[in-house]
């Protein structure tokens, strides 16, 4: 199954692609050059109760690895970044944001410290690569810039922690939030962290070795049958009920982190300096225009969000709502917009213009949606 892409080299396979073809695939997305599965033979709202009740695995080789060793590593990536990684140990997770000189987002990546100077940033859709090698370059930094060969899955889902235990061991029940550990398989020793796209909970399995991809696949999915395991993907409905951003959906470059809820994850007292720092700290001071917030609306089910749609107050459009879609669980349809300061308040009436040239009246949420 292709969903009409015209398949060559560029657009690259991964190591469970076939396991994936086997599964019952339905369509892919393209992220990093890469195949994203999108679908299996369940509907979305299927695979949405599933994944609240059992356990998926997801083919996410497309979240690619940045690779950043040396002496500089440190240094390079606290230059691209507005979050101080001074208090990162070894066997940490770090989301943060990218940014440019503007303090626009490049990307919203989880950083793995793998040493004092050796990490992997597992990047979102954008080439973070090549904008770390320029950096690098014109710093003269004494470090390498590369993509390893390492592919995530992930195990989400409320059972993944008993099923992952049962083939692995139990130790990985002591892997916190956010943290890594490493597993044994066929001889290698491979890095497991407790993350994913997901509220539901889980690992990523960042599999080292794309030659291991199908036997790691079967070694799961076998074990998985007593706890229901089913092929899966990012949950759309999932996503956007948690409150779980997308690079180039939800925000781009032109969006800065305190527009998107990452502030907390940015240091603006001076102590440290990166890209942007000015921009970024006089953003801060004249405050956000807009910020991320949700919106829950009426009407019949949504249509697909392939456009952005106008949310209105009278005749003053206030966002676009840039993913959405119906919450069997609110019986509503539910979507995520940046919205302008003086209406992003919780309750806010709003009305919600549709690309089925339908307007929806609706109102302004916290996320994630209660």
């Amino acid at each position: 199954m292709t969903d009409g892409l015209n398949m060559s080299r560029r657009l690259r396979r991964t190591p469970y692609t076939q396991n994936v073809e086997s599964a019952g695939v339905s369509g892919y997305s393209i992220v990093n050059h890469m195949l994203l599965p999108k679908g299996f033979q369940k509907s979305v709202e299927e695979d949405y109760w599933h994944l609240r009740e059992h356990v998926q695995m997801w083919d996410v080789s497309c979240q690619r690895q940045v690779e950043i060793l040396g002496p500089d590593a440190g240094k390079l990536i606290q230059l691209m970044t507005p979050r101080n990684i001074s208090t990162a140990t070894i066997g940490d997770c770090y989301y943060m944001p990218i940014i440019d000189d503007n303090a626009g987002m490049i990307n919203d990546p989880v950083m793995l410290k793998l040493g004092e100077d050796k990490f992997w940033l597992s990047v979102a859709d954008s080439d973070v690569l090549l904008y770390a090698k320029g950096i690098a370059l014109g710093s003269n930094m004494d470090v390498t810039v590369s993509e390893p060969d390492v592919s995530p899955l992930a195990i989400q889902g409320p059972k993944a922690e008993k099923l992952i235990a049962k083939i692995f061991g139990d130790h990985i029940k002591n892997i916190n939030f956010f943290k890594f550990g490493w597993i044994d398989f066929k001889g290698t020793k491979q890095l497991i962290a407790r993350s994913g796209y997901s509220r539901q909970g889980g690992f990523e399995i960042y599999l080292e070795n794309s030659k291991l991809g199908s036997d790691l696949w079967n070694t799961i999915w076998e074990a998985g049958i007593e706890f229901e395991i089913s092929p899966g993907c990012p949950n759309l409905i999932e996503r956007i009920e948690g409150g779980l951003l997308s690079y180039g959906n939800e925000f781009t470059r032109e969006n800065n982190p305190l527009e998107i809820g990452l502030g907390k994850f940015c240091s603006l007292d001076g102590s440290i300096d990166y890209i942007g720092r000015g921009a970024l700290e006089k953003i801060a001071s004249n405050g956000a225009t807009k910020k991320i917030r949700g919106v829950i609306f009426e009407g019949d089910k949504c249509p697909t969000c392939s456009l952005p749609w106008s949310v209105m107050v009278g005749n003053e459009r206030i966002g676009q709502i840039t993913s959405a879609i119906w919450s069997p669980r609110l019986k509503k349809n539910v979507g995520l917009s940046l919205i302008d300061r003086e209406y992003w308040s919780p309750q806010q009436a709003v009305e919600v213009h549709c690309q089925d040239n339908k307007i929806r009246s609706g109102e302004i949420s916290r996320l994630p949606f209660s």
